[in-house]
């Protein structure tokens, strides 16, 4: 990319993988905001379970960033369990998706608007997940379809505004050491999950941040709509 500072908004920042793309970028030409539900140094408060909150995050990063944004990186998420004979199973289901697909595609679509009315190159990054294709345990019907919807979106994005060096891609990680995936971790014997990495660990969560980088800043435009997994080889395509 070019050599002014590149403008970036990066959803779910305050811990996890979202601190540490942040952190990742703070070492380049960069000028990043984030998003939290709480908000914080640096980070928008935006509840993304509340109508319009994806237009008024948009807004207000924009004001931060002087009118511009050149990246928009998508890594808020909710992974909580949903069993399916809970009597709010649809609720439950219906926030997932709010959280981790409709807010995330309601972003990218500003994000392509922007980017068409500037006539300047944008690239989206979204954070999916291994349960996109290997999917997930009895009680995450929904986190594996909200993460499969966010990679068929994003191949989309891709096929459809490459012309217009509007580049987009994914992310697929496994489990990563997040304050997220270690309660799920413990809940479900972390030793035998474990024995299903052929690595012997999950990921950090600096490697996601790393390949998150790679795709915001440096990846070539002929790689627009590739899906990148990280998962120890748990799964293999």
């Amino acid at each position: 990319m070019s050599n002014k500072k590149i403008h970036i908004l990066v959803t779910g920042a305050s811990r996890g993988i979202g601190k540490a793309i942040i952190e990742s970028l703070d070492q380049d030409n960069a000028t990043v905001v984030g998003q939290s539900t709480k908000g914080g140094d640096r980070l928008i408060a935006s509840d993304f379970t509340q109508d319009g909150a994806a237009s008024g995050l948009w807004d207000e990063a924009l004001d931060r960033l002087d009118g511009r944004i050149d990246v928009l990186i998508n890594n808020a998420g909710l992974f909580q369990p949903n069993p399916v004979a809970a009597d709010d199973w649809l609720e439950s289901w219906n926030r997932t998706m709010t959280i981790n697909l409709t807010v995330s595609a309601e972003l990218c679509r500003l994000a392509v608007l922007h980017f068409q009315q500037r006539d300047k190159p944008g690239r989206i990054v979204n954070i999916a997940s291994r349960a996109a294709y290997r999917g997930d345990g009895p009680d995450y019907w929904h986190y594996a379809a909200s993460k499969g919807g966010m990679v068929a979106m994003t191949k989309t994005i891709a096929r459809a505004y490459a012309h217009q060096q509007i580049l987009a891609f994914a992310i697929c990680p496994g489990f990563t050491m997040t304050g997220m995936a270690e309660d799920y971790l413990a809940s479900r014997g972390g030793d035998k999950l474990l024995a299903d990495i052929p690595l012997g660990r999950v990921a950090q969560p600096e490697e996601i941040a790393s390949m998150a980088r790679y795709c915001a800043l440096d990846a070539p435009a002929s790689m627009t709509g590739a899906v990148l997994d990280a998962n120890g080889a748990s799964y293999v395509r």
